[in-house]
């Protein structure tokens, strides 16, 4: 059952972010990933409710599938071919703690 969730199940939020509660770089660089990943789920999900074109085939199971399939693109996107919002929101975290050291490259971000 936890692996269907793409992850395990732990915490008080009954959901495991694969983020400890340490300011590390690799945990800001995950959160950025994350955060990437949302972003870019919102603005795809923003583009399907705009509905140019009635499909041929529309039911309930077709958008569930189509909602699964954007789920995985987009956190693809954002571990793959990031659109930077990640890389400039962890930049800008990292400018408030000199701790995590050199933070201007973020997880698929070009120098």
């Amino acid at each position: 059952m936890t692996d269907a969730i793409n992850g395990s199940i732990t915490g008080q939020t009954g959901l495991d972010t694969g983020l400890s509660r340490q300011a590390t770089k690799q945990n800001l660089d995950k959160a950025a990933q994350q955060f990437e990943s949302v972003f870019t789920g919102m603005m795809l999900k923003s583009m399907r409710a705009a509905k140019l074109a009635d499909p041929l085939i529309d039911s309930k199971a077709m958008e569930t599938f189509r909602d699964m399939s954007d789920q995985k693109v987009v956190q693809n996107m954002a571990e793959h071919h990031p659109l930077g919002i990640g890389a400039a929101m962890s930049k800008f975290l990292a400018q408030a703690q000199p701790a995590l050291g050199d933070a201007g490259t973020a997880p698929g971000a070009k120098p």
